[in-house]
């Protein structure tokens, strides 16, 4: 599997690319902007774009996924519940003084019991509500791509409209730590971390 990790966007958004190294065909996870980089990396390792997905709807993620979609024709996907956060993410990064490009609206919709195949990787998708109605995370061979649900010693903000405190800690603890503690995280901000070191250390879990 390639994993490939970009900082793109106003907000500095970990966008992923995950390849499969047979296929070559590719998911990016979270394009918070900055698409020509994008596809410029995607050109270099010789990957065929089949599918943006994003983890949640927040403006910050979702600000490449009109010119990657374009560009590629991929579909786009979403959890159902963030498919109404697409439409406005260009007034939300207006009330923080920022600007995004508005979204397209998903091609297909997501429930957070999918299996989603990229090539011959299999992307495990868990509904992580929280942060947003519709937040997501991506489970693929010992990686878990977290959007904002979960940080290296912190957790997804939750004092936003449609956050909510007590499901989020609900779902980490009962769909992620879970998880093999060797098992890699990703998230949309800041370092990797692991499901091992957050059981220990993240003040909000203990």
């Amino acid at each position: 599997m390639i994993l490939d990790t970009l900082p793109t966007g106003p907000l500095e958004v970990n966008c992923y690319i995950i390849g499969c190294e047979k296929t070559r065909k590719a998911a990016v996870i979270d394009p918070g902007g900055d698409a020509d980089k994008i596809l410029d990396r995607l050109e270099q390792q010789e990957l065929d774009l089949v599918t943006i997905i994003n983890t949640h709807g927040h403006f910050d993620h979702i600000g490449g996924n009109r010119q990657l979609q374009e560009a590629t024709g991929s579909e786009l996907l979403i959890h159902r519940d963030d498919r109404s956060l697409l439409g406005s993410a260009e007034e939300h990064a207006a009330a923080y003084g920022l600007r995004v490009e508005s979204s397209p609206s998903p091609t297909r919709e997501l429930d957070g019991k999918e299996i989603l195949s990229v090539g011959e990787l299999s992307l495990q998708v868990i509904h992580t509500p929280g942060h947003s109605p519709g937040g997501i995370c991506l489970y693929v061979d010992d990686c878990l791509l977290v959007g904002d649900t979960l940080f290296a010693g912190s957790i997804g903000r939750t004092d936003l409209p449609g956050g909510d405190h007590q499901l989020l800690i609900s779902g980490i603890k009962e769909k992620l730590l879970v998880l093999p503690e060797a098992t890699r995280v990703y998230p949309g901000h800041g370092p990797m971390t692991t499901i091992g070191q957050e059981k220990l250390h993240n003040p909000f879990l203990s």
